[in-house]
């Protein structure tokens, strides 16, 4: 009998359990008194198979309790205070007063050059690096430098997959910042502040997701851990263990460990400006909803990042070591990022670059395409290579594919951080219109501009 609702992020598949097994690897877990029971049930058929539905489910129970082998040098925790102790190298915040008109001049640089890169970024996610530079060339565009246009032959757009030329996302029909996953987060975590305050918890995040948004406008990691909230499985307390196998972010969720988390993290940098550490600690209470380990560092990352960036305005890569300072030293996350530091003294230009991230991973392999650590290298690689200039480190996030709304987003908002509203170019950022569309209540449609002034009225009245 098959499931009434037939949801690769609800009910379990064979991709699932390959998920799982490379998330185990990736974790360097001993698999081998479990990989038997995965070859039986790749074999078989889950969704026609109540019984092989119960037997999956118990083999993710029993994969989330194996422990790392011995020997491991990695040291990745997932509760805030672990976190805290494996840090090193954290970099000191400049001393430099933060004014309220650079708080607004800042704030309103990242909503603004977030929105534009994900804009940017959204019309091609899903596509290929090949597509993408096969559709541009068609158009003698390459390497990209504006939005994607619709002017293409239509062999060409059906050869590389592209969308319908009346998509709002194309350069000719951009009117505002469309709804998008990524700016829904954004928005989300300011909502949740000026809710429940500098204070707010774990389960404030969960009630807030529960209350404003439909299950099926999430995806992966967000999807499965409000199916474990509603079946009463709850986040972890305010600096509670993550790793149990009864939390939201663990239950039955391969996908803890992707980007979902790191895609939710610039209001938490946006309201604390210079105030890494702090940003981080806030990051870390959305993020353990919905995963664990490097899925909570990626967004504890770019948190911390963001709230360095107020005051950095001229360094990209003390900007990422602000950001890496937050994290364990011994983790994945910093590794790969301390990877993308080794390409550049190695003296490579963004192409060698970009080719060495695809050696690393597969981007037709999902669980690759869709994971923290591979895009916060193209993120790192953008900002990098981009030296500042904001359309180029853009489209240097885009333009290697895998996950392109979320990585021209976060590059764009980071660098729209450093750089400020004023330093923006009005060819990214005039055709929005000063307007974002949202998923969430009483947001529906806001100006961006407005957002800043809302970031800048939340940090005023929780300094009190």
């Amino acid at each position: 009998m098959k499931p009434w609702i037939a949801d690769p992020y609800l009910v379990l598949t064979k991709e699932n359990l390959r998920i799982e097994l490379e998330q185990c690897t990736d974790e360097n877990k001993d698999l081998a008194k479990l990989q038997g029971e995965f070859d039986a049930l790749l074999a078989g058929d889950l969704g026609n198979d109540p019984a092989l539905q119960l037997r999956a489910g118990r083999l993710l129970d029993k994969s989330l309790k194996l422990r790392a082998k011995p020997g491991t040098l990695l040291r990745e925790p997932s509760d805030l205070a672990g976190i805290q102790k494996a840090r090193k190298h954290r970099v000191k915040m400049p001393p430099h007063a933060v004014t309220d008109e650079i708080i607004l001049e800042k704030a309103a640089g990242a909503w603004l050059g977030r929105s534009a890169g994900c804009l940017l970024g959204k019309p091609v996610e899903g596509k290929t690096r090949r597509d993408i530079e096969t559709y541009l060339k068609a158009q003698n565009r390459w390497p990209l430098a504006d939005y994607f246009s619709n002017q293409v032959d239509e062999a060409v757009r059906q050869q590389c997959h592209f969308l319908p030329p009346g998509n709002p996302c194309y350069k000719e029909n951009i009117r505002c910042m469309v709804e998008d996953d990524d700016t829904n987060y954004t928005t989300t975590g300011l909502a949740v502040v000026e809710q429940s305050g500098k204070n707010f918890t774990p389960a404030d995040v969960a009630r807030f997701w529960l209350d404003n948004i439909p299950i099926f406008h999430t995806f992966t990691a967000e999807r499965v851990a409000i199916r474990n909230l509603v079946n009463l499985i709850g986040p972890p307390s305010p600096t509670g263990l993550v790793d149990g196998p009864f939390s939201s972010a663990t239950y039955r969720n391969p996908y803890r460990e992707w980007i979902g988390a790191q895609i939710r993290a610039d209001f938490f940098g946006y309201a604390n400006p210079a105030n890494p550490e702090q940003a981080a600690a806030w990051a870390w209470r959305d993020a353990c909803i919905s995963h664990v380990k490097n899925g909570i560092y990626g967004e504890m990352w770019v948190a911390a990042m963001l709230a360095g960036a107020y005051v950095i305005s001229d360094d990209v890569e003390k900007v990422i070591r602000v950001g890496l300072g937050e994290i364990p030293a011994k983790s994945r996350l910093h590794a790969d990022v301390e990877q993308v530091f080794a390409w550049r003294k190695e003296g490579l230009d963004y192409w060698a670059a970009i080719d060495r991230l695809h050696q690393r991973w597969t981007e037709t392999n999902r669980h690759h395409w869709c994971h923290t650590d591979s895009n916060a290298q193209i993120v790192a690689i953008a900002l990098l290579w981009g030296e500042l200039d904001y359309g180029k480190t853009i489209c240097y996030a885009v333009m290697p594919g895998f996950d392109t709304d979320c990585n021209g987003a976060t590059a764009g908002s980071v660098l729209g951080m450093m750089l400020g509203r004023s330093h923006l170019p009005g060819e990214w950022i005039s055709p929005m219109n000063d307007t974002l569309l949202t998923g969430v209540a009483l947001y529906h449609s806001v100006k961006l501009s407005h957002m800043a002034e809302k970031t800048l009225e939340l940090i005023r009245r929780d300094r009190n």
